[in-house]
């Protein structure tokens, strides 16, 4: 079992020193991968619902600082050797695919290959009308992007006819390390699985029925061709609060995910001990 930090880049890790602090703690722990969250804007008076709390809001207020997921993650690489670098999630619809395939590119390449990009559709309707970006059809949308920043990837002189995209033959340098770059699918939905199960390298979903969810993945994978196990699935577990997370790990195991998310706010004080303890306890009994 893999173990990824999520909500890596905001609090006091939101800093150039907070950023440098926690990847390195988290590199030393045993963590494999660091996980960003991503709102461009803070629409003040949004009324789309939140739906990873019971109250319908996101942490925090407009004056929370959420950094840049890719300029974070770049300044983490900087800092460290070998960890994961990954945004969990990177809100695509919202972006330019062809300038994102170049800014994720560049981030992979100069840190020797370490990206994990994780993408979602987005909740946060409001964000969307500030940004002039359309709401429907934003499911689409991704799954074209995805296709644009693949072929940027992969190849030079392209060109691309889509629904939201089109352009005559264009290259985009540099390449990804490995010629490309995963992209994991974020999102607890039927859609969402069904989504990653199509098209996507992995599957996070954030909340939900872990084990019908992967079951979806795996279904829909099979049903368009695909090898399901080449589709690596990743989750959370509410057992790593309590007495024994090893339990916890080894369930999540039994479901077929091969990545345990742990969020940061667990080492809010004292990061470094708290991180080290934690993969003394866990992470060291997981990989014995």
């Amino acid at each position: 079992m893999k173990f990824g930090l999520a909500f890596a880049n905001v609090m006091h890790f939101g800093t150039g020193e907070g950023a440098k602090m926690i990847g390195q703690a988290a590199e030393a722990a045993g963590f494999e991968s660091v996980w960003t969250v991503e709102h461009i804007i803070y629409p003040e008076g949004y009324q789309s619902t939140y739906p990873y709390d019971e109250s319908g809001k996101m942490p925090g207020t407009g004056e929370s600082p959420i950094p840049d997921p890719l300029i974070w993650l770049g300044f983490v690489a900087a800092h460290t050797t070998n960890l994961r670098l990954a945004t969990g999630i990177s809100l695509l619809p919202e972006r330019s695919p062809i300038t994102y395939a170049k800014e994720v590119a560049t981030l992979d390449n100069m840190s020797g290959g370490r990206v994990e990009l994780g993408i979602g559709i987005g909740w946060l309707k409001e964000e969307f009308e500030a940004l002039g970006v359309p709401w429907p059809r934003r499911g689409p949308r991704t799954e074209e992007y995805m296709e644009v920043m693949r072929a940027l990837w992969a190849d030079d002189a392209v060109s691309f006819d889509g629904e939201f995209v089109s352009f005559d033959p264009i290259s985009c340098n540099p390449k990804p390390a490995s010629g490309s770059v995963p992209i994991h699918i974020g999102g607890h939905s039927r859609a969402a699985a069904e989504r990653a199960g199509r098209v996507g390298d992995g599957f996070w979903p954030a909340k939900g029925d872990l084990p019908e969810l992967y079951e979806i993945v795996r279904q829909t994978a099979a049903d368009h061709g695909r090898d399901p196990a080449a589709i690596e699935l990743t989750g959370q577990h509410m057992g790593i609060f309590g007495d024994d997370p090893g339990a916890a790990v080894e369930e999540l195991a039994s479901w077929g995910a091969s990545r345990m998310i742990v969020p940061s706010f667990l080492f809010f004080r004292d990061t470094a001990d708290a991180l080290a303890a934690w993969g003394d306890k866990v992470i060291v009994g997981a990989s014995s």
